[in-house]
């Protein structure tokens, strides 16, 4: 991985209370690049993403930004910093009683001074490059699934962010709304130069569009690589994931549970 890092997550650990979440998370995010973070529900993927962006503090190690150490930096200055972020949030989260173009206007209402008519023009090129010119007085309500993810996509990316985060973008989409929001997600971040993190565990999708993947396990990192490389891993856990085989080190069967002795006992 490149040593011009827009972020750099060292030896991170957090827990809830005496539950431990993340257990000495090391990452390192390219300027430019895609990089996907995958593994099951439950499992940190979002955590990570919450700690990226300042929400969350390590109970050890440290995750920079930009070359600031997040937890480190003052409310002003997380602002500051949080302005030159996008968030895709799970199923898009538009505001139900605003337009499409209001959708997409608000960071731009929200954090600068441009007048209208220049908030206008800007709408309508992120609308554009989504391919949804002409539903910018459409309510939310009125838009399929896949639309109202490309809608939340112009939306996060209305101010031009340096990092983009995508938290489940493919979660409820069809076959064909999928691939189009996975293409959308790489052609953006190339076109914006931006650098983006997905939080996923769609992985063919994922690993049609991204530069490369950490996957997570328990809260710790248990396999990483380029596209290729995870398709040809070894480990016994990536190769399950990837391939959805039902048998290996994720069990079908409830650990605590035996179903045969139970039938011994009543018998």
């Amino acid at each position: 991985m490149s040593s011009q890092a827009l972020v750099e997550i060292r030896d991170v650990n957090f827990a809830y209370d005496n539950r431990p979440i993340l257990k000495g998370i090391n990452m390192t995010f390219p300027r430019g690049k895609l990089i996907a973070i995958m593994g099951l529900s439950g499992c940190g993927k979002t955590t990570i993403l919450r700690h990226i962006s300042g929400v969350l503090k390590p109970t050890r190690g440290y995750v920079k930004v930009d070359g600031q150490v997040m937890h480190e930096l003052s409310q002003d200055n997380l602002y500051r910093m949080r302005r030159k972020m996008g968030m895709l949030f799970q199923f898009g989260a538009l505001f139900t009683d605003m337009t499409v173009y209001d959708n997409v206007a608000f960071q731009m209402r929200e954090h600068t001074d441009l007048p209208e008519d220049i908030i206008r023009d800007l709408v309508m090129m992120k609308l554009h490059a989504v391919g949804l010119y002409g539903t910018q007085d459409l309510m939310p309500a009125e838009l399929s699934g896949g639309m109202a993810r490309r809608v939340a996509l112009a939306r996060t990316v209305a101010l031009d962010p340096m990092l983009i985060m995508y938290d489940e973008p493919f979660a409820g989409l069809d076959p064909i709304s999928l691939t189009v929001v996975g293409n959308l997600i790489r052609r953006l971040n190339n076109a914006l130069g931006a650098t983006s993190v997905l939080v996923t565990h769609d992985v063919q999708e994922s690993l049609k569009v991204v530069d490369y993947v950490y996957f997570v396990s328990n809260g710790a990192i248990i396999a990483e690589g380029t596209a290729d490389e995870i398709r040809a891993s070894d480990e016994a856990f990536v190769r399950q994931f990837v391939h959805g085989e039902m048998d290996g080190p994720i069990p079908f069967h409830y650990p605590d549970g035996d179903y045969n002795k139970d039938l011994n006992l009543r018998a």
